[in-house]
């Protein structure tokens, strides 16, 4: 079983969420709390490396101003995020350095990850708090992010995070003990998945709940945050936080939630910014043929495979791939803008220089910067 290397982990990324730092009244959870930072800085003291994701800024920020739940609009979210986040900080600080710990905030956004160099520039910049022997506590930042730049929930900041710093392990505690066959709160007799190999539409379908009112996760974000890991060859675990010493006995192997079996052959770092970091800027459709030599025979797309293009987006940028059923099957870096894309769509690469008056690739997208959607 894969747990049983849970113990040899060097580097682990923890996601808390919400309801993990709250009583069911928004109020801070202090004895919770305390006690999973206790485990992290042990952990810490064992020369592991922890990375903790945190929700909750918004949730602190809400029952600071004595609000019964989050208000809906963004700019409302992000004055309660200002307010709640050096809330939470300050906690975080001030019983991590009882135990002799220093913490680092980084705050992060949807554009932080979709620009290449942005994308290193925040993973140098953990590594180098790691190195440090800082223990970096993340959240998205609430403050400055609006809808089109938000990862939408800290269950997909977890995953992302433990992907640029390929992570050995992501722990997701939260107020539920792991996935289940059906929803529990409907039917009495669902059962507990202890290891999940692959996700499945019926999962995703049965998953769509939200979380608590002062929280923005449910399960199905933790399903997209699995299928990331799963795909990047990172192990995650959801377990539920109420668990007395439920990190360490995840690392010890215990058969606690429910861990999601990554894909055994690890993703290049390349490819892990193009599948899961970046944002699509356009479609490209593709035909049958282009599809086939895409999925089965490892090839790079090329202009004659191409039926139609989608979206307005320079060279360079990121773009799915989609089937003329419509279904994304890929998503790459073009090596044109969509305006030659669309001269070029159809034609052989012989006519590109004809088409375009220059040729500076036969590939529309190159298949080293192309990840292939399984």
């Amino acid at each position: 079983m894969i747990r049983k290397n849970f113990n040899n982990a060097k580097r682990i990324v923890i996601k808390v969420g919400t309801s993990t730092l709250t009583h069911e009244n928004g109020q801070l959870n202090l004895y919770r709390i305390e006690r999973i930072i206790r485990e992290i800085s042990d952990l810490h003291n064992r020369d592991i490396e922890v990375l903790l994701v945190t929700s909750g800024a918004i949730g602190v920020g809400s029952t600071r101003m004595g609000l019964k739940k989050i208000p809906r609009t963004i700019p409302e979210k992000q004055a309660l995020a200002a307010i709640g986040q050096g809330a939470l900080l300050h906690l975080y600080e001030k019983i991590f350095a009882e135990y002799g710990k220093t913490v680092a905030q980084v705050l992060l956004t949807r554009e932080d990850m979709d620009e290449r160099i942005r994308y290193l520039n925040a993973t140098n910049a953990l590594l180098a708090i790691i190195n440090m022997n800082v223990i970096p506590i993340i959240n998205e930042n609430d403050t400055v992010a609006v809808d089109e730049i938000k990862f939408g929930d800290n269950d997909t900041l977890s995953a992302m995070v433990a992907t640029i710093v390929n992570a050995d392990l992501l722990m997701i505690l939260s107020d539920v003990d792991g996935l289940y066959d059906s929803d529990p709160r409907v039917n009495k007799e669902a059962k507990l998945l202890n290891e999940v190999n692959e996700i499945t539409v019926n999962m995703e379908e049965s998953s769509k709940t939200r979380g608590t009112k002062f929280s923005s996760g449910g399960m199905l974000t933790k399903l997209k945050a699995a299928n990331i890991c799963m795909a990047a060859g990172v192990p995650m675990v959801i377990a539920n936080s109420e668990i007395e010493n439920v990190i360490f006995k995840i690392i010890n192997g215990d058969s606690l939630g429910t861990v999601f079996v990554p894909k055994e052959e690890k993703m290049h770092a390349r490819k892990k910014w193009i599948a899961f970091a970046s944002v699509t800027h356009g479609k490209v459709i593709v035909d049958e043929g282009a599809e086939q030599a895409l999925l089965k025979k490892g090839k790079s797309l090329l202009p004659s495979g191409i039926k139609e293009v989608e979206g307005d987006f320079e060279r360079g940028m990121i773009v799915a791939v989609c089937s003329t059923k419509g279904y994304e099957i890929a998503r790459g870096m073009v090596n044109y803008n969509a305006f030659q894309i669309k001269k070029i769509a159809g034609k052989k690469t012989s006519e590109i220089e004809k088409m375009l008056g220059e040729k500076d690739y036969d590939e529309v997208i190159h298949r080293n910067n192309l990840w292939i959607k399984n």
